[in-house]
């Protein structure tokens, strides 16, 4: 089994209307902000006949970016409820009423003169981004075979990266990123949303989720057949039988009972970690001064440079794709932490000693470069995949929910901590904070992560309910001494 044109289909739905709608919001908002700033000035101006204190633009710029990551965290606790009650698919289709009233409001802010639609629109569109972040993923990975579940697993983050890129390019202020069209840019994201609610009524609702939550297995047969190209889906379904007649004698799972119960909880830990690891790894930091890295190094228009930037996370993820079912997501993750360690010390050292040695610069650029492409490789794909692979049916869904508020929340953190803390230290040695973070989550990824690829829900569910197995490498020693043969380290 493998990719069949329903299974492409239905994954394409799912990412355009899901993935693309958080990358375009996340990137989208940052080339015009010298242009919707005035337009706050002014708007202000022209029903109060007073104008604001630069602080006071400031201070509503700074909230009309901030609202989006807000609104992520309310709908990342969502999911779960959501998912569960209504169905991945389902869920899907009713957040795109999120995303379309989102689009609307800051499409027409303009028009209506009302700055404070924009602040509303970004609100809504966090809550639909924060929703998209936790179903899509679960919806995709319970879609896929278990040999490319990885590599499935990896379209979320593609297109988020696409996306991303895309805002940046039609950001450009030969495009769509001026005076009279930037209600246009942010309004554009509406697209998504259409796209989605056009095509996933075509696509199948997740087997699992037909079977295990809602005892409908012969729905859950038509649906694994449709995907799948073939009628010869009896061992799926006998898998997933197995795991719904397991799941019978379970309660009902909430956030709080992933950590009263003992088998739950590593893999929440876990699941928590790898999500902090991605939004403390430092790469928001990289990108908050990727302007001032390239014009200090003779770019003066930076602008220009950032969707290169945006490309080469673009090709890397691509390149991820295949890696994920040869090297393995605990590999790719420890590997792309190790990468990024490194080069935050390089570029430690370039910030500091460039203004004696002008050809550090050149080392500062390089060393963000691929700083960028090992995040790409691990931090940026691995943790939006890895929950829906740790858990099995029951709690899968608060873990999303719990997974996606930890990643949004760490958003907000970062986005208002960290820079009044680079204005307030040496900008020079800001990023071996980073060090220090990126150190501490390959160590944990190393010491706990065990390896899912190739591996069925019952097998790692067996894995983390086996109280032998804290530590990865020990694991592997209890795995020889018994009658296992699946390796958790590989």
């Amino acid at each position: 089994m493998g990719l069949t044109r329903k299974l492409v289909f239905s994954l394409a739905s799912a990412v355009i209307g899901s993935a693309f709608q958080f990358g375009y919001n996340t990137g989208v908002i940052n080339s015009p902000a010298e242009v919707i700033r005035k337009f706050i000035n002014e708007s202000h101006f022209s029903r109060y006949d007073t104008e604001l204190s630069s602080s006071s633009i400031e201070s509503l710029w700074a909230f009309t970016v901030a609202v989006f990551a807000v609104g992520g965290c309310i709908g990342g606790l969502l999911n779960g409820v959501l998912a569960d009650h209504f169905g991945r698919k389902k869920s899907l289709l009713l957040n795109n009423i999120l995303g379309i009233l989102g689009a609307l409001f800051m499409g027409l802010s303009k028009t209506l003169n009302s700055y404070e639609m924009i602040m509303i629109g970004r609100f809504i569109i966090g809550l639909n981004c924060g929703l998209n972040s936790g179903l899509c993923p679960m919806y995709i990975t319970e879609l896929s075979p278990v040999d490319i579940r990885g590599s499935v697993g990896c379209l979320f983050q593609l297109g988020v990266t696409s996306s991303i890129l895309l805002s940046q390019v039609l950001g450009l202020p030969d495009i769509l990123g001026k005076e009279d069209l930037w209600p246009l840019l942010l309004g554009l994201t509406g697209v998504f949303s259409l796209i989605q609610l056009v095509t996933l009524p075509f696509c199948p609702e997740s087997p699992r989720f037909l079977l295990i939550k809602k005892d409908l297995q012969t729905e859950a047969e038509k649906a694994l057949i449709s995907i799948r190209g073939t009628k010869n889906v009896k061992q799926e379904i006998d898998d997933m039988v197995k795991e719904a007649n397991m799941e019978k004698e379970q309660v009902k799972f909430s956030v709080f009972k992933l950590f009263s119960t003992r088998a739950l909880v590593l893999p929440t830990v876990i699941s928590i970690v790898l999500h902090l690891s991605q939004q403390l790894s430092g790469i928001n930091a990289v990108f908050y001064y990727s302007s001032d890295i390239l014009k200090k190094s003779g770019i003066e228009k930076s602008q220009y440079a950032t969707p290169f930037i945006g490309l080469i996370m673009v090709i890397m993820t691509l390149i991820s794709i295949p890696l994920m079912e040869r090297s393995g997501r605990r590999f790719l993750h420890l590997l792309g932490l190790g990468g990024m360690f490194v080069f935050s010390i390089l570029m430690t050292i370039a910030f500091v000693l460039q203004n004696q040695y002008d050809w550090l610069k050149y080392l500062s650029i390089v060393s963000m470069m691929l700083y960028i492409v090992f995040f790409a490789i691990g931090p940026g794909s691995i943790p939006w995949m890895i929950v829906s692979e740790l858990f099995s049916q029951a709690p899968r869904s608060a873990a999303v929910s719990l997974a996606v508020l930890v990643n949004w929340s760490a958003n907000v953190a970062v986005g208002q901590g960290f820079p009044p803390l680079f204005q307030n230290v040496t900008k020079q040695w800001t990023f071996l904070l980073f060090t220090v973070f990126l150190a501490f989550f390959w160590l944990f990824t190393f010491a706990f992560l065990p390896e899912t690829k190739n591996k069925k829900v019952e097998e790692i569910t067996a894995y983390f309910q086996d109280k032998r197995n804290l530590f990865v490498f020990r694991a592997e020693k209890n795995r020889n001494s018994t009658t296992s043969t699946v390796d958790f380290r590989m």
